[in-house]
Order: C-alpha cells, then structure tokens, then sequence
C-alpha cells in the first residue's frame, strides 16, 4: 500500500488545521455578537417552536452545535433557563448545524472551491487582527477561521488515500456493504466513534462528505455515518454537563436521548429515505449522488490521477469532459448527503417536539439526586420574564417577588458558609460546599442584572411618582442583596484559604464566629419577613437597627479580644488574620443588610 504513516499524519494535521479553523471562526463569531446571543436565547424560548427557531439561529450563527448546547447547559445550570426551555433549544441546534454541510459543500466541492481563495483571505484579516478595536478583532478571528477551514479541508482532500493506487482500502470497505442493516449499523458506529474522537460533528461531516466524493463509501453508508454523527455530537454536552447541578446533567441527557430516539425510528425507513433523497437530487445537480463510487471505480488509474491532479487546460477534451463528469458528481454526493443531514434533522424535530414534556419527565425520572443529596433548585426566574408584562404595576409587583425570591436563595447560600464554618480541613463535604456557594454566587451575579434590566425597562415606561420610587427602592434592594452573597461567597474564600494554609480553628474561635453569624441569621430573617409584607411597622426599623448595632459591637468585641489573645499567643498570627478577616466580612454583610431595609423604608415614605 503506497500511504504510508508521513502521510497519515498529513491526514491528521488537515483535520487539525480544519478543526482549528471551525474553532477560531466560531469564537470569533461569538465575540463580534457579545451578549446578543445569550439575550436571544433567554428571550425567545417562551414556547418549543420559538426554541427550535433560537438554537436553529444562534448554531447558523456561530457554526458549532456543540457551541450551543454547552451554552445550553451553562445556561440551565445559571438557572437562565428551565429545562424543558432547553430541550426546545436543542432540537433546533440539530438543525443549525446542518449549515455547516451545506457551506462546506458550495465553497469546497464545486467546481470553484473557496480554498483558492484562503491565502488572500488571510491577508485581508491580517490588518484586523492587529487593530486596536475588538471588534475588528474579532471580525479578523473570523475571517482567518473560515480561510483556515477551507485550506484544511483542500488539504484533507489531498491526504485522503485514493482508491486507484490503493484499491485495498475499498476491498476493506466493501467487506461492510451490502450487508442490509447490519452495513447501516456498522457505519453508524464508525460515525459515532469519529466524531467522538475528533469532538466535532462538523469535522466528522466533512470527513463523510471527502470519503463519499471520492468513491471509498457509498451514499447509503454515508448517510449512515451522518446519522452517527448526529450522536457523537451529544457527547460534548454530556462532558460539559459532569460538573453541573442535576438540571443540567438532564438537559445533556435530552439532548443524547432526543438524537438516539430520532436515529432508532430513522433505522425503520432508511432505505426509503436514503431513496428520496437521490431521486431528489437530480432536480438541481443533474445526476444521482449514488452513482459516484461507480463512476470512480470505472476509471483508469492513469485517468483518475489526471483528472483529479491537473487542470482543465491541461486535459483533453474527453478528459476535460471526464473531469467536468467527475465535479459534477462531486457536487451531487456532497449536495445529497447535506439534504439528507437537513431533512433528517428538520423531520425528526417536526415529530419530537409534540414529546418535549414526555422528555422532560423520563429526564426527571431517570436523572435523580444520590442518595442523601437533595434536589437541586431549578435556579429560573420565577416570577417574572423577558417579555414585559400587561402594566407597568403588575411588572414592579413581579419584580418585588422576584427579589423576595432572591434574598431567600442569598440566605440559602450563606447556610452553605456556616456548614463550611464547622468543618475540619479535611472533610469530604468542604469543597462540595465551597462549588456550591460558588455556583451560587454566579447565579446571584446574573439573577441581579436580570431584574435589573427588567425594571430598566419598566422605568422606559410611564410611570407615577411613587411607581418610580417603588422601581429605585428595588433596584437598590436588589444591588445590596448581590453585595450580601458577595460577602458569603467571600468568608467561603477566607475558609477555603485557611483550609489551603493547613489552619485549624480554635474551638472558641468556632463558637464566636458562629455567635455572628446568628445575629445574621436573624438580620436576615427580618430582611427576608419585610420584603415579604413590603409594609415596615413604626417598630420595624427600630428593632432592625438594633439587631445591626449588636452585630457592630459584637465584631468590635471580638476584635479586641483578638488582640488580647494574640498578646498571650493563644494562637498563630495567621489563625488570627483569618479568623478577623471573616469577623469583619461578616459585619460588612450585616451593613448591606440593613440598606435592603432602608431601601424598603424609603419606599414607603
């Protein structure tokens, strides 16, 4: 056999180049977009279709399936989107990443492939890379992927073994055709393997799409291989998922579930499928993308290596003709297996997305917490959304117990802390807990510039004097609430790096800092009592006050007492800084505390 390893690593290096490209022009994508992206996919998932229209969109958009539904996850686990939201989204990612076939198949299988082009592109994006604007970055980042892209796959074309001078590889190949299902399983897999391996279905499609053009595989097996691809893609999602709450692990499990069902019902019509799509084909490339391997086997070695190698000026005119013939089926070939990969996908959304509650429920059932572990709280909006409500005083009224919903999550997340507090460096459940606040605090991150720019928009409309009050008092509440789980997640950081110092706490140290924190506890159950009633009593404020004064005096009282014990070196200086520095943060968070009531007070007046 005349290909050798050199030339497979030639091979391997034209996928990388081509994998490379597909990565530098999706996230240059991505950031010429900004935050567009996620406010369309948070905006426009109210019901499954406006779903699949989102993730058909935004995975046009950014070239990656797999971009998407990690987007996806990342999103559910920020609580941005609920679960059956993202199922929606998914199905229609299935069908945006069918664009990626069919670009390939226009600039780089046709008689004029865009690879011609890749080098001037380059130099065109080279002045934009190095602009002071991130914009014209980004727009550089792009163009250089997209030039990469097609050189990678001109280059592929190249290392891919040929069949005239090795005509073993077919004899291989053919061992797993005609073999009925059994050949329509057997390239399933290799589909499924390959884009597992290479963490790329678009990558695998144009593996697929240069082994059908070129006579190695039939169309049928092609096909196949699409279908296989279409559930190694999942794998990314699932990967992504490991370290997400249960709702994400789910919406990953969706989207394996939703592509594994759509290519078991496929497997009962494929023959005719595989047949309607051929017989569709010739009504805009003139021939029958089936016809391609017998083309390629029925041509000379020396013909093949001609009309594959040198141009149309240096051929005969029955080669040139050859040549045109052999272009001809390459177009159909790539422009059939793109439309199988479409209607596949388009067909099997169509059918699925009357199930998406049923997927919702196997997902619940199948995906459970462990054993001792409790559920994790779908971290969703709960009372308001995007979309603006009927009047400007049922949307404050939303955004009210939107916060209320907040600070309960804000005070669920210091109960995390105060675990922590009481845990030895060595225990098992300290990092558990330090992720969970972690993760809390990004979701506290977002949850506040959701309602914020909510009420933003709120405020653009006619409002009454006390409704414009209202809207400041919330906002306020909500910038003080964000602040409050800043502090949380700040005394896990001193834990964490007390942890890390291999500190230990004295046992009085332990009882003092949880004597703080049920002064806070109870500032926080205040908090959490008025934000519900919105009504603060003549007494309210007083006794407010008064809790926020004994969390004062009780931080300067253990403050000296630091200083005392660090004299009679009781402990290390060490011990003490970490034990003073979550004193302090923790009469940095009574204060925001109070501003919440204030702002509550305020309103009122």
């Amino acid at each position: 056999m005349e290909y050798g390893f050199i030339d497979f690593l030639k091979l391997v290096g034209s996928l990388g180049l081509f994998l490379y490209g597909m990565k530098i022009m999706s996230e240059g994508l991505q950031k010429l977009a900004g935050n567009k992206l996620r406010n369309i996919l948070t905006a426009m998932t109210k019901n499954r279709v406006m779903g699949v229209l989102t993730g058909i969109l935004i995975t046009a958009l950014v070239q990656s399936s797999s971009a998407t539904t990690v987007m996806v996850v990342s999103f559910v686990n920020a609580g941005l989107l609920s679960l059956i939201q993202s199922i929606g989204v998914i199905m229609g990612a299935n069908i945006g990443t069918t664009v990626t076939a069919w670009m390939i198949s226009f600039f780089g299988f046709g008689k004029f492939s865009i690879s011609a082009l890749s080098i001037p592109l380059m130099g065109v994006a080279l002045p934009l890379i190095f602009s002071s604007k991130s914009r014209n970055k980004s727009l550089g980042e792009f163009i250089f992927g997209f030039a990469f892209l097609f050189m990678g796959l001109d280059f592929l074309k190249g290392s891919m073994p040929d069949l005239q001078n090795n005509p073993e590889v077919l004899l291989f190949v053919q061992n797993f055709t005609n073999m009925g299902l059994l050949s329509t399983l057997f390239f399933l897999m290799v589909g499924t393997v390959l884009t597992i391996i290479v963490q790329s279905s678009s990558a695998t499609v144009a593996l697929t799409l240069i082994m059908a053009v070129q006579g190695w595989i039939d169309f049928p097996s092609a096909a196949a291989m699409i279908m296989g691809e279409n559930i190694g893609t999942t794998i990314t999602a699932n990967v992504a998922a490991i370290p997400t709450n249960l709702s994400a692990k789910r919406t990953a499990f969706a989207h394996l579930m939703f592509n594994v069902t759509g290519v078991i019902w496929m497997l009962f019509v494929f023959k005719h499928f595989v047949q309607l799509v051929d017989n569709i084909v010739p009504s805009f490339a003139s021939v029958h993308p089936s016809g391609i391997t017998s083309f390629v086997t029925s041509l000379s070695p020396d013909t093949y290596s001609q009309i594959t190698t040198l141009s149309r000026a240096e051929l005969t005119p029955e080669l040139a003709a050859l040549q045109d013939q052999y272009h001809t089926y390459q177009s159909a070939t790539s422009y059939g297996l793109s439309l199988f990969h479409t209607l596949f996908n388009i067909t099997n959304v169509a059918l699925m997305i009357w199930f998406v509650k049923l997927y919702e429920k196997i997902c619940l059932t199948l995906i459970r917490p462990k054993k001792g572990e409790e559920e994790d709280e779908e971290f969703a909006l709960q009372y308001i959304s995007t979309g603006m409500a009927s009047t400007a005083e049922l949307s404050i009224l939303q955004a009210e117990k939107e916060v209320e919903v907040y600070a309960a999550r804000v005070k669920k997340m210091f109960g995390f802390v105060k675990k922590m507090t009481n845990l030895k460096n060595n225990d098992k459940k300290f990092l558990k807990l330090y992720n969970r606040t972690e993760k809390y605090e990004d979701i506290s991150d977002r949850m506040e510039v959701e309602i914020g720019s909510y009420l933003s928009k709120v405020a653009e409309g006619k409002l009454s004097d006390q409704s414009k009050e209202r809207v400041r008092s919330i906002l306020r509440s909500v910038t003080e609430i964000e602040s409050i789980a800043d502090s949380a997640c700040n005394i896990a950081r001193h834990l964490k790096r007390k942890m890390e110092a291999g500190v230990e706490f004295e046992e009085s140290m332990v009882e003092n800092i949880n004597s703080m924190y049920e002064l806070l506890d109870e500032a926080l159950d205040n908090m959490q009592n008025l934000l519900k009633n919105q009504k603060i009593t003549e007494s309210d404020p007083v006794n407010s006050r008064h809790i926020e004064s004994s969390i004062n005096e009780k931080r300067n009282l253990l403050k000296r007492e630091n200083v005392e014990n660090l004299d009679q070196k009781l402990y290390s200086y060490q011990n003490g800084v970490f034990y003073i520095d979550i004193i302090s943060e923790c009469e940095r968070m009574g204060d925001y505390i109070i501003n919440v009531i204030e702002a509550l007070e305020k309103k009122q007046n």
